[in-house]
């Protein structure tokens, strides 16, 4: 479908973004095929799709033969995704993905997701604790959230987001997507960015570990968590270091002795 075509089928079908969930729907075809591109998926790939919103990009992984889960909180939008593409190798679920429980999470190779921008940062955090298999995330975000996901130790943008992030993998961005790319447009330019797994990544708890290193960001980071000041300082660390000073590997080769400490 090119962009006239999807045009013509969303008004067709009357699908309205509705506001309350911050839909923009992704119309500009180039875009869409780049994205599945660089989301390294290919025919037998499994896929889970966050936001599929009218199913302009699960089209894409529809045809060329991904087993696709795609996960839309819009009751309105879960019946035309199931209607769009009844008899297809595609589960659709219709639920909040923050509420999202044994989906089979640890099957899926690759993610993607066109999201609002308001909820960002929770699904990216439970993609990236949930996902214990997946090689490659590919997601739609605010250009002016790439600071944040991107973030140096010391900085004013840096903190669980950036660190969970970089321990999962090599984050790159890939392009700027312009307001004209959705219906209706958003209120700021877009980028997807991709997050290529690494190994060595810190297991279930270390979201919530973060949170709470980071919880007096300017102030000693055993200031919020005493119990660390042996590990930190047996790890050559000052016992005075600021959460927003340890880098993401010092935060992952932390939480691992920690969390080992307590079996």
């Amino acid at each position: 479908m090119n962009k006239e075509d999807i045009l013509r089928y969303i008004a067709d079908n009357k699908i309205l973004p509705d506001k309350n969930f911050g839909q923009n729907f992704l119309c500009d075809e180039d875009i869409i095929d780049t994205i599945v591109e660089l989301s390294g998926a290919s025919s037998g790939s499994k896929v889970i799709e966050i936001g599929p919103g009218c199913g302009a990009l699960t089209d894409r992984f529809v045809a060329m033969g991904t087993r696709i889960t795609a996960v839309e909180i819009d009751k309105r939008l879960n019946e035309h995704l199931k209607t769009r593409f009844e008899g297809e190798d595609i589960d659709i679920i219709c639920s909040d993905y923050l509420k999202l429980k044994d989906y089979e999470e640890s099957s899926f190779e690759y993610a993607v997701s066109n999201i609002p921008y308001y909820v960002m940062t929770p699904i990216m955090i439970k993609l990236m604790t949930d996902l214990t298999s997946c090689k490659k995330m590919t997601f739609m975000v605010e250009e002016a959230a790439i600071s944040r996901i991107m973030a140096q130790p010391g900085s004013k943008q840096y903190g669980p987001l950036a660190v969970m992030c970089s321990c999962f993998g090599k984050v790159s961005k890939e392009l700027i997507v312009p307001r004209a790319a959705f219906i209706p447009p958003p209120h700021t330019t877009s980028a997807v960015i991709t997050l290529t797994r690494k190994e060595g990544i810190p297991g279930t708890g270390f979201a919530s570990f973060l949170e709470k290193c980071f919880s007096q960001r300017r102030k000693k980071l055993t200031n919020s968590f005493p119990e660390l000041k042996p590990l930190i300082t047996s790890m050559g660390l000052r016992d005075d270091i600021r959460a927003e000073a340890v880098t993401p590997e010092e935060y992952r080769d932390i939480f691992i002795n920690y969390t080992s400490s307590l079996i």
